[in-house]
C-alpha cells in the first residue's frame, strides 16, 4: 500500500481515536490528529511515531488553524471530519448559543476545514470523508430533542453534493457517512444508560477502509451506516 497522509478531525476520543490508532497500524502511513483536547490526543497517541497531533478548535478561526497545521504537510491523501457538537434538549428550551455553536462545528467547521485543504490534497487524487448521522438523513426517524444536532447534520449532506457537483472534473472525490449510534462517550452523553449495538472500534474500522478505497467507486454519495432500518 502506497504511503498516505491522513488528516482525522476530532481525534481525541471515540470513533475519531480509534481511526487514528488503525491508520497508524501501517507504519507508511502518516497520520494527522486534531482535536482541542491535546491532554488526550498526548495520553493516547504519543510514542506513535507517525501520529503527529495539533489542537484545533472548530468553534473560531477554522480557516487560519487548518491552513497553519496543512501548510506543513506535502499531501493530504485522506481527509476524515468526524468532529460533532450534539445538544439534546427540548426544542422551545434550544438557545441562539445552542444553535450557533452546532452548526458552527458541524457545519461551517467542516466547511472551513475543506477550503484550507484545497492546496495541500493530493493532485492525483484524494479522498475527504464527513461524518454525518442517521439523524441527518432523510426519511429515517428522529429523535425529540436533536434539533439543532440532526439538522446541522443534514446540512452536511448537502454540502458533500454540492461539493462533488462543484469539483466533479477534479481528482478530488467526497462522501458522507451517515451513522447509525455506535458506543462513544458523546453518545452516553447525550443518551446516558443506552447501549449502542455497534463499538467505537467497529465503525472505525468501517470508516477507515471506505476512506482508503470508496473514492474509487463513489462521489457525492450520502451513505446509511447502521444496523437499523430508517
Amino acid at each position: 500500500m502506497n504511503k498516505k497522509t491522513i488528516v482525522i478531525v476530532g481525534a481525541s476520543r471515540g470513533i475519531g481515536a480509534e481511526l487514528v490508532k488503525l491508520f497508524a497500524q501501517n507504519e507508511k502511513h502518516r497520520v494527522i490528529a486534531l482535536s482541542r483536547n491535546t491532554s488526550e490526543m498526548q495520553r493516547q497517541f504519543e510514542g506513535i511515531d507517525n501520529v503527529d497531533f495539533y489542537s484545533f478548535d472548530l468553534s473560531k478561526n477554522v480557516f487560519q488553524q487548518a491552513t497553519s497545521v496543512f501548510s506543513d504537510l506535502q499531501k493530504i491523501d485522506v481527509l476524515i471530519n468526524n468532529a460533532g457538537y450534539l445538544v439534546n434538549k427540548p426544542f422551545p428550551e434550544l438557545t441562539e448559543e445552542d444553535l450557533q455553536k452546532s452548526y458552527q462545528v458541524n457545519v461551517i467547521g467542516v466547511i472551513e476545514t475543506v477550503q484550507a485543504a484545497l492546496p495541500t490534497l493530493n493532485a492525483k487524487g484524494a479522498h475527504i470523508v464527513n461524518i454525518s448521522s442517521m439523524g441527518g438523513y432523510q426519511g429515517t426517524v428522529k429523535f425529540a430533542g436533536l434539533t439543532a444536532y440532526s439538522t446541522s447534520k443534514a446540512a452536511v449532506c448537502s454540502f458533500t453534493e454540492l461539493f462533488a457537483e462543484e469539483y466533479k472534473e477534479s481528482t478530488i472525490k467526497m462522501n458522507c457517512l451517515c451513522l447509525g449510534a455506535a458506543q462513544t462517550e458523546m453518545l452516553e452523553e447525550a443518551f446516558p444508560g443506552y447501549q449502542a449495538p455497534v463499538s467505537a472500534e467497529k465503525m472505525a474500522e468501517f470508516i477507515a477502509d471506505f476512506a482508503l478505497k470508496g473514492h474509487q467507486w463513489m462521489n457525492g454519495k450520502i451513505i446509511p451506516v447502521s444496523l437499523s432500518t430508517p
